[in-house]
């Protein structure tokens, strides 16, 4: 057997399982796949590929299916990911286009992805360590409080209530916004701490206090934080494959309902903007073992700013899922760089 007909076999077997749900035997691989061998043979090559841990056995006389590893043999053997049609682009295309801000093209964008892959859709909010300030605005609400915004490159916008101790009138405010501005505009929000340093010192010993508490709640708006944002759409999706779940789709979903699993996983595949797929047992997060996982990030410019993707059963349209991820995730890269 050489090993171009075995990895046939293989990419005959995961398509058709992929697509009926059926173990898939012999005589069905002559029957759909041009295969130009004999039945005797095919089966000889099941054989062997059973051997090699590449497909299984769910119960006797009956066909094979894939395990994770001949899943893991065929998404690394393919030859070219599907490419999506003129049509799809034009959808991704006028649907992502329609967004106004950063939130709304997370959300489209999830929302997107979930209906192209028929799975579970989920989208890292870019990372604060690799955005720079692009606006700081500060307005007075009343006396003793102001609103602080903070707007980033990549169209993230922070907004905090700054409770001050003494008075702010229009004046003090008007300065303050300024010299705030003029020390954090255009810089990385990992060096807006050492800008704004020694800038309570500049102004008089009776606005310090006021000044100190609205750089306290700028400092604490924009360093990293641990619990950064996931957005997710298409958890619905599962129901329809309760069946690859072994019925036990309870633990997948509770898995994604915590921001830090969720945050976890798109870590575990973070590889700039390499696709990445993490098949069954490949996921190490508790619950999501059953499941496949199609990675790849989204850049603003040339820099890689987070990480989208999706989550679905092992028997999965691997290539149609890769296409879909990597082509959304374009897009949402050249919105974000058109928004600079």
């Amino acid at each position: 057997m050489t090993e171009d007909r075995r990895l046939a076999v293989l990419r005959a077997i995961v398509e058709d399982y992929v697509a009926t749900h059926e173990p898939v035997g012999s005589r069905s691989l002559v029957e759909r796949h041009s295969l130009g061998v004999s039945p005797a043979t095919i089966r000889n090559d099941m054989a062997a590929l059973e051997d090699e841990g590449l497909i299984a056995q769910p119960h006797t006389s009956a066909g094979r299916v894939p395990t994770d590893q001949g899943y893991r043999v065929f998404v690394d053997r393919l030859s070219q990911v599907k490419p999506l049609s003129a049509a799809e682009r034009r959808a991704i295309g006028s649907f992502l286009d329609g967004a106004v801000d950063l939130d709304d093209v997370m959300q489209r964008s999830v929302r997107l992805l979930s209906q192209l892959t028929r799975q579970v859709a989920l989208i890292q909010y870019p990372s604060l360590t690799r955005s720079t300030v692009r606006h700081i605005e500060l307005v007075g609400l009343t006396p003793t409080r102001a609103l602080l915004v903070v707007i980033t490159d990549t169209g993230r916008v922070e907004q905090r209530v700054v409770e001050t101790s003494v008075a702010m009138d229009d004046d003090l405010i008007g300065r303050l916004r300024s010299r705030i501005s003029e020390a954090v505009n255009g810089q990385r929000l990992v060096d807006v701490a050492d800008r704004v340093a020694d800038l309570t010192g500049t102004f008089e010993v009776d606005e310090r206090p006021a000044v100190a508490a609205v750089v306290a709640t700028l400092l604490e708006t924009v360093v990293e934080r641990h619990e950064e944002r996931v957005m997710l759409a298409g958890t619905a999706n599962l129901a329809a494959f309760g069946e690859d779940f072994n019925g036990a789709v309870r633990p997948v979903l509770e898995a994604l309902e915590e921001q830090m699993v969720l945050l976890r996983l798109l870590g575990e595949t973070r590889s700039g903007d390499a696709l990445t797929v993490r098949i069954g047992h490949e996921n190490e997060v508790e619950g999501l073992t059953s499941t496949s996982v199609v990675t790849v990030g989204y850049a603003r410019g040339d820099e890689v700013v987070a990480q989208l993707g999706v989550l679905g059963p092992t028997r999965m349209d691997y290539p149609g899922t890769m296409a879909s991820v990597r082509a959304v995730a374009r897009y949402v890269g050249r919105i974000l760089t058109e928004q600079q």
